[in-house]
């Protein structure tokens, strides 16, 4: 993946307006077992690394200390993958941004492990997040790894993949910038390569699903199921210019 260069702002207040108050969400918040060593790192490491959610544009440069290319990773679970991803490209910063607090512990653990100083997380919604806190045409790329499938048809409503958003995640990245999902979940991924092949904005790197990029791990849960004959469907597509 090459990093696109930084772009002017484009018109995109139609995107913006088209974005309502949501009242149905993609993700359920449930009480997790937070571990002592989760608990610390939030207290001793939340003050620098977690960002509170802003209804306003950030100064990435100033929470990051320096200018970068910038990639969005929603809903990073335990953070082991997102992790790995920073330590192996320091010369990018990441924001990881997941709601459940023991994975936001779990990140910071990680951090502290690995003395990353190229993340930043904020414990919010995702699509309040892109809307308020990220300028439009400003991300180098957006990552969406293993996002829950709601595989039940009653619930396929609440998947974060839809049109809209779809939308929404196109105008925030930069031209040229990407935007890699994937899934275990075949029908999901179906799903996803319809409406992201829908986004005029976006164009797909590959003629369907694409080859897992050397950039995303392999997680413990993603090698279990492989070796359980699971598949993993990837899709990398790019903003075009």
């Amino acid at each position: 993946m090459s990093d696109p260069k930084p772009a002017p702002a484009s018109n995109t207040a139609g995107v913006e307006a088209a974005q309502p108050r949501r009242a149905i969400r993609s993700f359920v918040l449930r009480a997790g077992r937070m571990g002592s060593g989760q608990v610390r790192a939030l207290q001793e490491l939340g003050p620098r690394f977690v960002l509170p959610y802003q209804a306003t544009h950030q100064d990435w440069d100033a929470h990051f200390g320096r200018q970068a290319a910038r990639v969005l990773e929603i809903g990073f679970g335990m953070g082991q993958a997102t992790a790995q991803i920073a330590a192996a490209r320091p010369d990018l910063d990441f924001i990881g941004v997941e709601v459940h607090e023991p994975g936001v512990g779990a990140l910071l653990r990680e951090i502290g492990d690995r003395g990353l100083s190229n993340l930043r997380i904020v414990q919010h919604d995702a699509v309040e997040v892109l809307q308020q806190m990220v300028a439009p045409c400003s991300l180098a790329g957006v990552h969406i790894f293993f996002p829950d499938p709601w595989h039940k048809k009653r619930h396929n409503k609440r998947r974060l993949i839809n049109p809209l958003f779809v939308e929404l995640l196109a105008s925030r990245l930069a031209p040229g910038a990407w935007l890699h999902c994937a899934t275990d979940w075949e029908d999901y991924a179906q799903q996803m390569l319809e409406v992201l092949s829908g986004c005029s904005a976006l164009q797909n790197t590959a003629p369907d699903f694409a080859p897992q990029p050397e950039l995303r791990p392999l997680t413990k849960f993603e090698a279990r199921g492989l070796k359980l004959g699971h598949g993993v469907w990837d899709l990398l597509f790019k903003r075009q210019r």
